[in-house]
């Protein structure tokens, strides 16, 4: 096995440059034109830790977070609105955060400033959150139903985050390590192992983990190996690269938004 081809999704898409133009474009566009979106809401006192909130016309039914990837080092919530589309035109609401960016704080600290956008939510609106991401943002909604947030907030419910959808997600960090990801995100082998949700403790609540079926055999494996290491679901979506796999969050009609309606309301 060759960590680097397995991991570096962007070499092993080439065509990436343009899939991810078309992220900006369709975020930008669904910014302009969603029923209600309130951006730039903060949840924390940095610069970066702010998200955009997409409300459906009426009232909504359910509070879902989305969270980027960009191997916890590139992106922002401004290239994902696009994700809430789907689950919008459903009647429920989708905030998208910001989080500061690696290698200049640590996974660690991105969890944190993760579990601080969602009690925030939980503050202002009073709603459980139902958390999916994409790629490293697979490993943080992870990372949300894993957390004891009474341990955070004794005022907040044990179930907070009573089931996530993480899609692409990276659930072991430590094959990273001899790739230039890893060099790159200057990580340790414990902080690597302490972020690597697969060897956490099953958590309450709901997981099922999607991947696209075209991704790398570790991306597959990792996907199989995380719901079953959590008693979840694992799905594998046919002829979806690591970066088309997002894409049928803003059809209102696919499969994706559907399963991500059922798991945000269950609650």
């Amino acid at each position: 096995m060759n960590p680097e081809a397995e991991y570096n999704n962007r070499a092993r898409v080439p065509e990436h440059p343009a899939v991810m133009a078309g992220w900006q474009r369709d975020a930008a566009a669904w910014r302009e034109s969603c029923p209600r979106a309130e951006l730039g809401l903060a949840y924390g006192a940095g610069e970066r830790e702010r998200l955009d909130l997409f409300w459906p016309e009426g009232e909504a039914s359910a509070v879902v977070v989305f969270i980027h990837g960009g191997y916890w080092m590139a992106l922002g919530r401004e290239w994902v609105s696009h994700c809430a589309r789907g689950l919008n035109f459903h009647g429920v609401a989708v905030a998208v955060p910001s989080y500061d960016l690696a290698p200049g704080v640590t996974i660690g600290t991105i969890v944190a400033q993760m579990r601080a956008a969602c009690a925030f939510l939980h503050r202002r609106h009073g709603k459980r959150l139902m958390v999916t991401g994409h790629s490293a943002g697979g490993q943080l909604a992870a990372m949300m139903l894993a957390t004891q947030w009474r341990a955070l907030d004794p005022a907040l419910p044990a179930d907070l985050v009573p089931a996530a959808l993480p899609i692409s997600g990276v659930f072991e960090l430590e094959p990273l390590l001899p790739t230039s990801i890893g060099a790159a995100l200057g990580i340790t082998a414990e902080e690597a192992r302490a972020a690597s949700p697969r060897f956490l403790p099953k958590p309450g609540g709901v997981i099922h983990c999607v991947v696209g079926g075209d991704e790398s055999p570790e991306y597959l494996r990792q996907t199989r190996d995380m719901a079953a290491a959590w008693g979840g679901t694992a799905e594998a979506l046919p002829g979806l690269n690591h970066f088309t796999v997002i894409a049928p969050l803003a059809d209102p009609g696919s499969a994706l938004v559907g399963h991500a309606k059922r798991l945000a309301c269950r609650q």
